[in-house]
């Protein structure tokens, strides 16, 4: 019983850090994911590709969930099922970019699949259940709804991620601008007091993206939190005169620029003077897929 999907990385228009409500919108970049169910098998084992060392609880725990609640965790003689899951990422991990919320939609869908049951189960339920997953293992403090349902619908959406009820989907068509430091920043280590201090801005954020103004809303968001964050405001001012919008991406490192292609090229000219690597990409409407 094998299945595979794929689900795109995000940027961040609002951190859910300082009020629970947060915001991020598909980039088309990926974490694929393949799952091997057998019968008999008691236990799950994951593997990160290039990454022998890398932390493979919640990929682990994302099939043992699916399988619970889907597949009532029996096999055709009614024996437990285990097995393998194997992911493969075109994302930085620790980088902002929502590696983990794709790696957890991935790796949903892949068992999904594997057990023959992608269609009987909504893409939102679906994000819920690799949420739940990322809280167990606690890889997560906001619980990520923000991440995990733009990663799996596609398009930007907005969110409580207190009750992971999804309060907005829109689709935007934007040339998406990455720049990623070398360093990792890992978003269950925040410094959640400090964020909280930004809320009166966030509230600014959420109102800005309710009424559709996502690119100033992800500009507002960038100034606050690279300010409760610690993080350098240099790659936001470089954007901002000529970009639609800017933002530190998550707790970062990652910073992200929107805008037309012509603009975003650029800023990539200052951001490639910073140590690290940059990237040019486009919006994702269509989400996570099977393969």
């Amino acid at each position: 019983m094998r299945g595979r999907a794929r689900a795109p990385a995000a940027g961040t228009v609002l951190n859910a850090l300082a009020t629970g409500h947060g915001s991020a919108f598909a980039i088309d970049r990926y974490v694929s994911a393949t799952v091997e169910l057998d019968a008999g098998e008691p236990t799950v084992r994951g593997a990160v590709a290039d990454g022998p060392d890398a932390d493979t609880r919640l990929i682990e725990r994302c099939v043992e969930l699916v399988v619970e609640e889907y597949g009532d965790g029996d096999g055709p003689d009614g024996d437990e099922f285990g097995g393998t899951v194997t992911t493969e990422s075109e994302i930085p991990m620790a980088s902002g970019l929502k590696s983990s919320s794709a790696a957890a939609n991935a790796t949903v869908l892949a068992t999904l699949d594997a057990l023959g049951l992608v269609e009987a189960v909504t893409r939102e339920d679906a994000a819920r259940l690799g949420v739940r997953a990322a809280r167990e293992v606690g890889v997560t403090v906001t619980g990520a709804f923000d991440d995990a349902s733009a990663s799996m619908l596609g398009g930007l959406t907005v969110t409580d991620n207190e009750r992971d009820v999804l309060l907005v989907r829109d689709e935007v068509g934007w040339d998406v601008l990455v720049y990623s430091p070398p360093e990792r920043a890992f978003s269950a280590d925040a410094d959640v007091d400090r964020c909280r201090r930004v809320a009166p801005m966030a509230d600014l954020v959420e109102e800005l993206a309710l009424a559709g103004r996502y690119a100033e809303a992800m500009t507002v968001n960038g100034l606050a939190f690279c300010a409760a964050l610690d993080r350098p405001t240099d790659p936001l001012l470089a954007a901002m005169d000529r970009a639609a919008g800017a933002s530190l991406s998550g707790t970062g490192p990652s910073y992200v620029a929107v805008g037309d292609r012509e603009a975003l090229e650029a800023v990539r000219e200052d951001w490639t003077e910073l140590e690290g690597t940059t990237w040019l990409t486009r919006t994702q409407t269509d989400g996570a897929q099977t393969r």
